[in-house]
């Protein structure tokens, strides 16, 4: 997988800001921030079919893609590869390295908790909720925690976590904000 640092990314962008630039989060992130030369495809909804056909992004050059941190983006570069197509360029840290280099960025007025933060939420309720049932309705609700660690350990392994795609669907993540 090709991968590029936001600095050097920045440079190409100041002397061609034409260059293409996909940032894969969902949209309520996106329009919280995001580089101001970048276009939003969801990774939920990153169809390299569609996004590279006629009258689409360039099959012949560089594609650079971004999200928060770099996970999603190199999905999207797989899945480009997957599709026959090796021009993607993952930026190295995401939109969190771009900003802490300093480059400029696009803020909205829309405060989001991130994919991640709602995924650490929903975890860990689903955990304390299986302890307390298990203690006060049915030991055998102890299960429920049980498969939620199961579903974090299977996450950190194979960097797949549904929990995450399934979030991601979700109304206050999957529409624009007005």
């Amino acid at each position: 997988m090709n991968a590029i640092s936001p600095t050097a990314l920045q440079s190409l962008l100041l002397a061609n800001p034409r260059l293409p630039l996909v940032d894969v989060r969902t949209p309520v992130e996106f329009a919280e921030v995001h580089v101001p030369a970048a276009r939003n495809e969801p990774l939920d909804r990153f169809d390299p079919a569609q996004l590279f056909g006629p009258g689409g992004l360039p099959k012949d050059q560089p594609v650079y893609i971004l999200c928060r941190s770099g996970a999603r983006a190199a999905k999207a570069a797989d899945k480009m590869v997957r599709a026959g197509l090796t021009n993607g360029v993952v930026v190295t840290g995401g939109t969190l390295a771009w900003q802490e280099a300093g480059l400029p960025v696009e803020r909205g007025t829309v405060k989001v908790i991130s994919l991640e933060r709602q995924v650490r939420i929903v975890a860990g309720s689903l955990v304390v909720t299986g302890v307390v049932l298990a203690q006060l309705v049915n030991p055998w609700f102890i299960g429920l925690s049980a498969f939620v660690g199961a579903g974090l350990v299977f996450a950190g392994i194979t960097d797949f976590c549904g929990m995450g795609l399934l979030l991601a669907r979700l109304p206050w993540n999957s529409r624009k904000p007005s």
